[in-house]
């Protein structure tokens, strides 16, 4: 079995935690079996092991979002990337092709395509198995999961089955209701749409070819920008005559906003916090390194990360997408594939910034036109190499780097390092990869 996990979306509802590199699904607020924090994204992937130990899953995902998927699954996951944003049909598409002409999967294998970021217990994903059995049986193309709706929502689509069984062919669908059109749908045994789709890679590939000119996944990623923004509902979905739906009634949250993730985070405060006895019903997340102090807080939520403080009513938090898209700020927290670096202090002309280098991982062999740096080793053991030429350094080492040089950093240890940055011009868009070199 093939799982597909989509992982898009950028961080305007979970701001300050979440940006336009760290999704929600990246955030470590759950409590993994082991005690530690753990995010959704980690959750999500042990969970499918845990249902479906066979189970190859490949993320398909922006460019964006590649750094943090390696630094918290490292290479157990394949990664699709989308070379720019396509809404979900071109996203699917291209991870079909990639499953066949990458992979090597077989067009007979099953496939499901999952979000990444629903908040559920095991049973979803053993469902999930459930799905992809039914792909081998005659009666459908396409087989959906559909949710056992709890209340009646406005803000979910909704597959109308034609019987109450577990498993149904499709009446209909619709798209989101007022509230007293979702009273009606549920009154008929309606469901909410997962978006979860299971299918042969077969019948995928097949309604791609006949949607999309390309011959195979090279050259369908190189024709990927000229593609239409599309959904997969849009364009597979509604107009497949032969729809299967499979209940689903187990617990299924969908954690987009800061008030549905207090819900189900593991603990109501993270980080160095302070609580007096007097709050009631506030979560609390701080990222800093200095202490938040709440005395008498009810109903809210308050968030710190070097990149904005939120301190807010619960309810309202559902509503701050508007306000942080008028934040125009450069991120200053990021997970790479190596670590991850915080800025620290910003000014027109410099940028500090805390690296931390997980032990046996390095940087990419690089160069900047317009900086200078400075790297000074305040922990752990590593190497490093500046135009070629390789030395060791440990806490206390300073390596100066002019604009041009070629460099990396590898770590034998676990490592931090304050890099400070220094030129007229300091982008992330200035760094020219000299990768090729260093593999020679």
């Amino acid at each position: 079995m093939q799982i597909v996990l989509l992982s898009g979306g950028s961080g305007k509802r979970l701001w300050p935690l979440s940006n336009d590199v760290r999704s929600k699904q990246f955030l470590t607020l759950f409590r993994a079996k082991d005690g530690s924090y753990e995010s959704m994204v980690q959750r999500v992937y042990g969970q499918i092991l845990e249902a479906n130990p066979d189970a190859h899953v490949t993320i398909a995902t922006g460019k964006s979002q590649v750094s943090a998927i390696r630094n918290q699954l490292g290479d157990r996951v394949n990664v699709c990337v989308e070379p720019c944003r396509r809404d979900t049909f071109p996203a699917i598409a291209l991870a079909a092709a990639y499953l066949k002409d990458e992979l090597g999967a077989g067009e007979e294998e099953p496939v499901v395509i999952c979000p990444v970021d629903p908040y559920v217990d095991i049973t979803y994903y053993e469902t999930v198995a459930r799905l992809a059995e039914l792909t081998c049986k005659e009666g459908a193309n396409l087989n959906l999961m559909g949710i056992e709706p709890t209340y009646p929502s406005e803000k979910y689509g909704y597959v109308i089955p034609e019987s109450r069984e577990a498993v149904s062919r499709v009446s209909a669908f619709k798209e989101k209701p007022d509230l007293e059109t979702a009273k009606r749908y549920l009154e008929q045994g309606a469901l909410w749409n997962a978006g979860v789709f299971g299918l042969q890679l077969g019948y995928l590939l097949k309604r791609c070819h006949e949607l999309l000119s390309f011959t195979d996944y090279r050259d369908l990623l190189g024709k990927y920008e000229t593609l239409e923004k599309i959904s997969f509902d849009y364009a597979v979905v509604e107009k497949e005559p032969a729809i299967r739906v499979l209940r689903y009634n187990g617990s299924w949250k969908d954690v987009g906003t800061w008030n549905m993730m207090a819900e189900v985070m593991s603990d109501p405060v993270k980080g160095n916090v302070i609580t007096d006895d007097t709050c009631q019903n506030t979560n609390v997340v701080n990222e800093l390194d200095i202490p938040i102090l709440c005395m008498g807080c009810r109903d809210m939520i308050i968030a710190a990360s070097s990149d904005g403080i939120l301190v807010s009513d619960k309810q309202q938090s559902s509503y701050m997408k508007p306000y942080v898209e008028k934040i125009d700020e450069e991120v200053r927290y990021a997970e790479k594939s190596w670590g991850t670096y915080t800025v620290i202090d910003a000014q027109s002309d410099a940028l500090t910034i805390k690296v931390t280098l997980k032990a046996g991982n390095r940087m990419k062999y690089h160069s900047h036109r317009y900086r200078d740096e400075v790297w000074t080793v305040t922990y752990g053991r590593g190497r490093v190499i500046v135009d070629g030429e390789e030395s060791r350094v440990s806490p206390g080492s300073v390596i100066t780097l002019k604009a041009g040089q070629k460099h990396t950093l590898m770590a034998d240890t676990d490592m931090n390092v304050i890099e400070v940055q220094m030129g007229q011009d300091i982008t992330r868009e200035d760094k020219i990869h000299h990768e090729e070199e260093l593999l020679r």
